[in-house]
C-alpha cells in the first residue's frame, strides 16, 4: 500500500481523533497539515463516521488506539516523514487528552497491569538477566564454602571482618535478643539502603549504553559479591542470623537488580541489533519500555529499603515467622509478575 492510499483509507478517522481532541475541555489538538479526503469511512474499521458519532467521546480510546497502530504501521513501512510526524503529534495530543489529567489512575493501572505486563513481554530479556545474577552467585558460592579464602579475592579483610562481627551472635544486628535498632537509627539506615540499592539498580541500567557490556560487569560482579558473603558468613555458622534478616527484602530487592538489568540488556540489544532502524531511532525505541521498567524497579528497591530498615533487623517474629514471611514475600513478587493482568492483557 502506498503512503497516498494510506493515507485516503484512514483519514476521516485522523479527522474524527482531531475533532474528539478538539472537543475536550482544556485540551488542543496539535497544529497538523492534512489533505481533505472524500472518503465516508475508513478501510476495515467498521465505524460509520458520522457527525453525531464524531463528537461521541466514548468512542475515544479505541479511536486513539487505532491511531497509534496507524503510526507503528507507517514507521514499519518507511512512509515519509511528514506522514509519520503528522501521525506522531496526532497519537501525542490523543495520549494527553486521554491520560494527562489522571496521574493517579494511570499509576494504579502501570501497578496491577502495565508493569507486570512489559515484563512478560520481554521475558526472555528477564531470564537472561537472572542467569547473569543468579549463577555467577551460586558458582562463587560453592567455591568460597570449600575454598573459604576465595572471599579475599574480592573483598578486602576489614570488609570481611565487618560481616562477621554484624552477623556473629554479639553483631550489630540484634535480632535474637530483640534489642534491635533505635529509631533514629532505623531512618539512618533506611537512607543508607535506598541509596545504596538505587545505585545497585542505576549502575545495572545506565551501563547498558555501553553496548550491554556494563549490564553485564555490574550482574555479574553483584552476583560474585553477593554469592561469595553468603557462602562465608554460611561457613562461619552464621546461617540461621543471615537468611533470617535477608529473606524478607530480597525478594523485592534481588528481583529490582534483575529487572535494571534488563532494562540495560534492552538498551544494549537496540544498540548492538538495531534492526532496520538507525541506531539512535533503536535507543529511543528500546527506551520506552527501558524506562518504564526502571520505574517500576526503584519502587521495589525503596519496598526493600523500608522492610530491610524497619523489618528485616527486627524480632517482630521468631526465627521460623520470619521465614515464612519471607517465603511468602517470595512468592507474592513471583505470582504477581506472572498473574497480574493476564486477564486484562488477554
Amino acid at each position: 500500500m502506498t503512503p497516498n492510499e494510506f493515507a485516503h483509507r484512514h483519514e476521516q478517522e485522523w479527522k474524527q481523533l482531531e475533532t474528539l481532541i478538539a472537543a475536550r475541555p482544556g485540551h488542543r489538538p496539535a497544529q497538523l497539515d492534512h489533505r481533505e479526503n472524500q472518503s465516508d469511512t475508513p478501510d476495515g474499521s467498521g465505524m460509520e463516521l458520522t457527525p453525531k458519532r464524531a463528537t461521541n467521546q466514548a468512542i475515544f480510546p479505541s479511536l486513539y488506539r487505532r491511531i497509534c497502530l496507524h503510526l507503528a504501521l507507517s514507521r514499519e513501512r518507511h512512509y515519509p516523514p511528514a506522514l509519520i510526524e503528522r501521525l506522531n503529534h496526532l497519537a501525542l495530543s490523543g495520549h494527553q487528552t486521554l491520560y494527562g489529567a489522571r496521574p493517579l489512575r494511570n499509576i494504579v493501572q502501570f501497578i496491577v497491569c502495565g508493569f507486570p505486563t512489559l515484563i512478560r513481554e520481554h521475558a526472555r530479556l528477564f531470564w537472561l538477566a537472572s542467569a547473569l545474577l543468579y549463577l555467577p552467585a551460586l558458582l562463587m558460592g560453592l567455591l568460597v564454602y570449600f575454598q573459604p579464602e576465595m572471599i579475599y579475592r574480592l573483598l578486602d579483610y576489614k570488609s570481611v571482618h565487618h560481616l562477621e562481627e554484624m552477623y556473629s551472635a554479639n553483631g550489630v544486628i540484634e535480632i535474637e535478643t530483640g534489642s534491635g535498632r533505635v529509631a533514629s537509627e532505623n531512618f539512618s539506615m533506611l537512607g543508607f539502603y535506598i541509596h545504596n540499592n538505587i545505585t545497585i539498580g542505576f549502575q545495572c541500567f545506565a551501563s547498558g549504553l555501553l553496548f550491554g557490556l556494563g549490564t553485564l560487569y555490574f550482574l555479574i560482579f553483584n552476583g560474585l559479591i553477593f554469592g561469595a558473603v553468603s557462602a562465608h558468613l554460611i561457613h562461619q555458622g552464621s546461617v540461621e542470623r543471615f537468611f533470617q534478616f535477608v529473606i524478607a527484602h530480597s525478594a523485592f530487592e534481588l528481583t529490582a537488580i534483575v529487572l535494571c538489568g534488563m532494562a540495560g540488556l534492552l538498551l544494549g540489544r537496540a544498540l548492538i541489533a538495531p534492526g532496520r532502524r538507525r541506531r539512535n531511532e533503536a535507543l529511543t525505541h528500546a527506551a520506552g519500555p527501558a524506562v518504564q521498567i526502571v520505574y517500576g524497579a526503584t519502587a521495589m528497591l525503596l519496598i526493600a529499603a523500608f522492610i530491610e530498615a524497619f523489618w528485616s533487623s527486627g524480632a517482630y517474629l521468631p526465627v521460623t515467622g520470619k521465614f515464612i514471611v519471607g517465603g511468602l514475600l517470595w512468592a507474592l513478587v513471583a505470582a504477581y509478575f506472572l498473574f497480574m493482568g493476564v486477564r486484562r492483557e488477554t
